[in-house]
């Protein structure tokens, strides 16, 4: 049954620009009938805005806190995280015990400027979703298998953000944390010091590389001289013996020295930890940026299925990410990870017929208009 009911447990708020409240979800049901209005009773009154979502009963109404959710939010269960904002009637889900996704933005503010960034920096004051993290963290249940957080660049909150991923090694000891950050906070000894001085026993900085040149770096992440700083932080992080992936984004700025990367990343940093080619996600400034970045990645499937094969002669760990099976050689395909959140993720009708749907991990839904002509079914390892 899906949950359309559920009870929240009020968790706690913390000052904010609007005063934003958390709540776990302690049950779920489902009572049937048509999609409902949100309701939470028990704590704070609501604006009238909000009533797009649901309405609140005062607090004096004595009632057990308790709210009906529309069907777009059906996937809420018992112990997700939530967060009410009543000024502006947003309500968002912070973790998902059912997700193996769960990632927390950390802040919207960065220091690269990446053309293809889905997640486009701004100059805003977001510190409050720090706070909401560090609140969340302590909640979450210790089976909890991986959390990740990416932004903007976390690693620009300094001690802030390192005192979260404390607070993940006391009360998570057993969840692996991936890391989303451009690298260049640790091209400075002291910061690269400072987070391995957390000791946490399964953390791991995922970096972007995006060429063997320091001017196509440069140029697709907007910033002079990242790539020497981004060089320097891995170099730092390996030096203190922190687990750094490092990431490349395959699109027309970056798939054409593909080869030359791979062999970069051989001669120079044969120590790192994982590396990962990541198909496009056309969302922020790669759907803007789009037919200056757009790559169809069958005709690059050769190239790309090369470069994982020399990587993984060197022995790298090496995954393909973000590419369905179908637009990869067989060369390319054995390298392929399951890896797109499942809210973003979606499959064809065309692949209905493959024989390695269950093994695929699909593609952006925000990809849909560029690569469904590429989306063939595979059987007994032919593309149809």
């Amino acid at each position: 049954m899906i949950p359309l009911a559920a009870s929240c447990e009020f968790l706690g708020n913390w000052p904010s620009p609007a005063e934003t409240k958390l709540f776990r979800v302690s049950a779920a049901h489902n009572d049937g009938g048509a999609d409902r209005k949100l309701s939470l009773s028990g704590f704070y009154g609501i604006e009238a805005g909000f009533q797009a979502i649901g309405t609140f009963d005062r607090p004096d109404s004595g009632h057990t806190p308790n709210m009906v959710i529309p069907g777009f939010m059906s996937h809420l269960d018992e112990g997700d995280l939530i967060s009410v904002n009543p000024a502006n009637g947003r309500l968002r889900v912070l973790f998902r015990g059912a997700s193996n996704h769960n990632s927390f933005l950390v802040t919207e503010r960065c220091d690269n400027y990446c053309l293809m960034c889905s997640q486009p920096p701004r100059r805003v004051n977001d510190g409050y979703l720090l706070e909401e993290i560090a609140a969340c963290i302590p909640q979450m249940p210790k089976a909890v298998r991986e959390i990740g957080f990416t932004g903007g660049e976390p690693t620009l909150l300094g001690d802030r953000f390192i005192e979260v991923l404390k607070l993940c090694k006391e009360h998570l000891p057993e969840t692996a944390v991936h890391v989303l950050t451009n690298g260049r906070s640790f091209s400075r000894p002291d910061f690269a010091e400072l987070w391995a001085s957390v000791a946490h026993p399964d953390i791991m900085a995922g970096i972007p590389i995006y060429s063997d040149q320091s001017s196509i770096h440069d140029f697709v992440v907007q910033a002079d001289g990242a790539f020497d700083e981004t060089v320097r932080g891995i170099l730092n992080l390996k030096r203190l013996r922190q687990r750094v992936e490092i990431r490349i984004v395959l699109h027309r700025h970056t798939v054409g020295r593909l080869d030359r990367f791979a062999d970069f990343v051989v001669r120079n940093l044969p120590f790192v930890d994982h590396v990962a080619l990541m198909g496009l996600e056309l969302m922020g400034f790669a759907k803007g940026n789009v037919d200056d970045l757009w790559i169809d990645p069958r005709e690059h499937a050769a190239v790309i299925g090369a470069a994982a094969e020399t990587l993984d002669r060197a022995g790298l760990h090496t995954s393909i990410y973000n590419l369905p099976l179908c637009v990869l050689d067989q060369r390319g395909r054995r390298f392929a990870v399951k890896s797109i959140s499942d809210w973003k993720r979606e499959y064809w009708e065309a692949c209905s017929g493959c024989a390695v749907m269950d093994e695929c991990g699909g593609a952006f839904f925000s990809s849909r208009a560029r690569l469904e002509p590429y989306i063939r079914p595979i059987i007994h390892n032919t593309v149809v």
